[in-house]
């Protein structure tokens, strides 16, 4: 049958009930709208929590830890060889944190092709001194300019600028919470005391907040240089080095070379942070699930809507069957009238659901744990938009299939002569 003609048919039927052939596109356009708002809400949280843990964790760590020597001088013996050894309260290694040759290992992994950057640091715990009061710290010595860019650290001061701790001698950036226990303003001296018992005045020339409140209240950062004076070592003295990898992907594996060949221990992120990435994955699939739920929902409105079209029609689709149309034309028309509902409700979806999220994207969301954060996260992912169309046809297809197989079976006799 003429192309054109069904069509024709198919919009027809669509005009007569008008009232319900809205509901049904609405029904779609809202399950759409939802699918999209849900989804790129919920990946733009999962993007913003994971920049909480990437941006400030390196995607392999180098570092040494204190550990039980492994074979102890009874197992080296010959004459207890062949024998079950069991010695009890192993003493750790008399060995120091640092990590050695780091300057050529520093050197090797920026000509590495699945190295990013490479950045130094090391780490002491401190204490501040507040009058006859000693809080607890951790001093990280940081080369500024490498984690500015590859950890973006500038975003995570709140008051202040990291360039201060290059042009202030012997200066500090303080987490926030200890400041505030401190009560202590930039431009304040403090006095931190090593575990060696050394005291040292450092200058406040700014004031570092992550978001986790207990780490903000004992982590500060100083120069490496400045780190290094303090503790007495020197140039070469690193206890971390951090790692940025072109593929994060590769962080397992590359780990295992680099703990292998560089004779150190090594950690890469998704060891490190295993049951966050579980809760992210846990988070998109229940939003794909209510997304998808919405729009099976909208496809069985649309085959009541259809359903109840062909008991009103069955005068119209005897008539038409009558007349020399094919069960396979009435297939097509309500085929075709289920598609233009899935298309228009969809695409009006589309650009509601891109709207809301636009709106969402603009209200402001301000915490004092998440400094960086302005408004409330949203994704524009294409990919989300791609399967909320695939799916309203997908749905609304076969919405139409089922009750347009049943108009294609109706016997035009019966339905005439029962008139």
């Amino acid at each position: 049958m003429n192309g054109k003609l069904i069509i024709s048919i198919s919009m027809a039927l669509l005009f007569a009930r008008l009232k319900q052939t809205m509901v049904a596109a609405f029904g779609v356009t809202f399950s759409i709208t939802m699918f999209i708002t849900l989804l790129s809400f919920m990946a733009g949280l999962n993007k913003m929590l994971d920049n909480l843990i990437l941006n400030r964790t390196p995607h392999i760590r180098l570092y040494n830890e204190i550990l039980p020597t492994k074979i102890q001088p009874i197992n080296r013996a010959l004459e207890f060889a062949n024998d079950y050894n069991f010695i009890q309260h192993i003493k750790p290694k008399n060995d120091l944190l640092d990590i050695r040759n780091s300057e050529a290992i520093i050197n090797s992994l920026k000509k590495d092709k699945y190295a990013m950057g490479v950045a130094p640091k090391l780490v002491t715990p401190i204490f501040y001194n507040v009058g006859v009061i000693n809080l607890t710290g951790v001093l990280n010595g940081i080369d500024v300019d490498a984690e500015n860019k590859l950890f973006t650290f500038q975003d995570y001061v709140v008051e202040g600028k990291t360039t201060s701790l290059k042009n202030t001698p012997y200066s500090i950036i303080i987490g926030i919470g200890a400041a505030k226990k401190m009560l202590v303003q930039i431009g304040d001296n403090i006095q931190i005391t090593t575990v060696t018992g050394q005291i040292f005045p450092l200058k406040v020339v700014g004031f570092f907040q992550s978001g986790i409140e207990e780490l903000d209240k004992v982590q500060s950062y100083t120069t490496l240089a400045t780190c290094q004076k303090i503790m007495g070592k020197p140039n070469s003295y690193i206890t971390d080095i951090q790692i940025k990898l072109k593929d994060i992907t590769l962080a397992p594996s590359t780990a295992k070379k680099y703990k292998h060949l560089y004779a150190t221990e090594a950690i890469d992120i998704q060891t490190a942070n295993s049951q966050f990435e579980t809760g992210s994955s846990v988070r998109t699939l229940i939003s794909y699930a209510v997304g998808i739920t919405l729009l099976i929902v909208a496809g069985f409105g649309i085959y009541n809507i259809l359903n109840m079209m062909i008991y009103e029609k069955m005068d119209s689709i005897a008539i038409l069957k009558a007349t020399g149309f094919s069960g396979k034309d009435v297939n097509r028309i309500f085929i075709f009238i289920a598609l233009t509902i899935g298309i228009v409700g969809g695409v009006l979806g589309l650009i509601f659901g891109f709207g809301l999220s636009a709106v969402i994207a603009q209200i402001p969301f301000s915490t004092a744990s998440l400094p960086t954060v302005k408004t409330y996260p949203i994704s524009y992912n294409p990919i989300f938009y791609i399967i909320g169309a695939i799916f309203s046809l997908i749905t609304t297809y076969f919405a139409g299939y089922f009750p347009s197989k049943k108009a294609s079976k109706i016997d035009p006799v019966d339905i005439i002569r029962g008139k």
